[in-house]
């Protein structure tokens, strides 16, 4: 899909990041540190974040010139450093076409290319199955399901842990 893409956090993304993930849909399906509501000054936050990024680590997803979305991955360090966690999140006017696939095909061949790691994962609620299909699609298998690891909106739920073996 050629009309997907990933690049940099611009400062002129801040207004559409603020539409695409001030949704309550998004929202549950994401870790609590993204903000709810989420504002334009939330987003100009986070893009002066990613600005300063060392390596890139962070980027918006564009399909069909717009703004779709945010995926990125975190490296992780100490006796876990040949490992890295990705996330993402997809507006929801763009659900269901793909993108979330796509975009994180993209990002596993940029991982391949800047990082030295042997084991990229991702953590889904047990509730996001859709998520859970987007990972395995690109090669992620269900390493484990952590019984009541996390808590969002204030009911306990099961982590799943979906692990791709490089």
């Amino acid at each position: 899909m050629s009309k997907i893409f990933l690049r940099p956090w611009q400062h002129e993304d801040a207004q559409e990041l603020s539409a695409v993930a001030n949704n309550m849909n998004v929202w549950n399906n994401v870790r609590d540190y993204l903000p709810h509501p989420y504002t334009v000054s939330d987003a100009h936050q986070w893009i002066a974040h990613c600005k300063v990024q060392e390596i890139a680590v962070n980027f918006a997803i564009i399909f069909e010139d717009k703004l779709a979305g945010s995926i990125g991955c975190v490296p992780q360090t100490d006796v876990y450093r040949k490992a890295i966690e990705i996330g993402y999140f997809i507006g929801e006017p763009f659900w269901g076409k793909g993108i979330a696939t796509e975009s994180v095909r993209i990002l596993l061949d940029y991982i391949k290319t800047r990082f030295d790691v042997v084991r990229i994962y991702a953590e889904v609620f047990e509730h996001n199955k859709a998520s859970m299909k987007v990972l395995q699609k690109n090669g992620f298998h269900l390493e484990s399901i952590r019984r009541k690891a996390a808590i969002k909106n204030n009911i306990i739920i099961d982590d799943y842990v979906w692990v791709k073996l490089l």
